[in-house]
């Protein structure tokens, strides 16, 4: 019995401290990391560093590039991307000022994001930043007469990171030919699925807004990052590494935060972080949290039109712990739900009911 929890234990403790290899390309982080950065140290120069932060938001959707595939098939994935980034973004905003939709809004953002990776099965990062990008536009502090103005930042970041995808995929087609392009049709359970994962995000979301948490969206995003793994393993191992990762994160936030960052030190701080991000995320998620951590922080701070910090750095660790300790238990609780049959029943049979009635 002792052998037994002796090798269960080593072999947890394994594949928690693990570091894969990488199978993407060595310059795709670097690619990644200046088509993000870049709008940063236009919006310094420019001394308009939140409009910087909002426009390299939308220039996150470079990371949704497929590294398969045609060149017309590539550019139209990072295109229609593009448009949800775009649109969540847009009807955050709007939200925002009508609070009462908050969470339906959001609802509605995560349950299409969702299902959206999923027929187009793409791999992590998948729609992350897209919900994230609709969250922080439903806190963001933006006024009204703004609304319009910080939609066209974003349009013109994803814009620019289309730009750069062409560039790089023209690249890729050099070195790395593919002469494959996936097609795709409708998986079984989709929508059960869909519906699972953006209820219960949605739900951390409504836990955080019920806490009064400074920051709710934390807790959402947490929450989808766990909820997102296929087997109860992979869930716990993600919720591990969040935690742990989010922890470390947080004294690199804090610590990073009070060096008091002129505008051209924030542009550079976010080229670092997004560097060591892609270059960890598929080697070791726990690792690439550290930097998300911070990363994610420095948007919200710095993407508003008022300036950090409302709150000190140490508050702002003590909320972003828990609200991901939220994210995180919700999550394991969805993740439950996701792999019980019995509870997925009554979805399965809904989702057949509107597939025969739309078809």
């Amino acid at each position: 019995m002792l052998n037994y929890i002796k090798h269960l234990i080593d072999g947890e403790l394994n594949h928690l401290l693990t570091v894969n290899k990488s199978r993407r390309p060595w310059h795709l982080p670097i690619v990644a990391a200046v088509a993000i950065s870049f709008p940063v140290f236009v919006g310094a120069y420019f001394d308009a560093l939140s409009a910087g932060i909002k426009a390299s938001l939308g220039a996150m959707v470079i990371l949704n590039l497929p590294l398969v595939g045609s060149l017309p098939y590539r550019l139209v994935t990072v295109m229609a991307w593009g448009f949800a980034m775009i649109l969540c973004f847009a009807l955050g905003l709007i939200a925002q000022q009508v609070p009462s939709i908050r969470l339906p809004v959001f609802a509605l953002m995560a349950f299409g994001v969702i299902v959206f990776g999923r027929y187009y099965r793409q791999p992590p990062p998948a729609g992350l930043f897209i919900m994230m990008a609709g969250a922080i536009a439903l806190f963001m502090p933006v006024a009204l007469d703004q609304v319009l103005s910080s939609i066209g930042i974003v349009m013109l970041g994803s814009v620019f990171a289309i730009v750069m995808a062409l560039l790089y995929t023209l690249l890729l087609a050099v070195t790395r030919p593919s002469s494959v392009t996936p097609s795709y049709h409708y998986q079984p359970e989709t929508i059960t699925e869909s519906v699972i994962v953006a209820g219960f995000v949605s739900l951390a979301l409504l836990v955080a807004m019920l806490l009064q948490m400074p920051y709710p969206y934390w807790a959402a995003v947490s929450c989808f990052i766990i909820i997102q793994g296929m087997q109860m393993r992979t869930i716990w191992i993600k919720q591990l590494h969040r935690l742990l990762g989010t922890l470390i994160g947080m004294g690199l936030a804090g610590w990073m935060m009070s060096w008091h960052l002129s505008m051209w030190q924030v542009a550079l701080s976010i080229l670092v972080l997004m560097l060591c991000i892609e270059a960890l995320v598929d080697r070791h998620y726990g690792l690439a949290v550290i930097f998300i951590t911070p990363l994610t922080i420095f948007i919200a701070e710095y993407g508003s039109t008022v300036m950090p910090t409302q709150i000190g750095a140490q508050e702002i660790i003590r909320v972003r712990m828990l609200d991901t300790t939220i994210g995180c238990l919700v999550g394991l609780s969805g993740g439950l739900v996701m792999h019980s049959a019995t509870l997925r029943a009554p979805l399965q049979r809904f989702e057949q009911w509107l597939l025969v009635r739309l078809s």
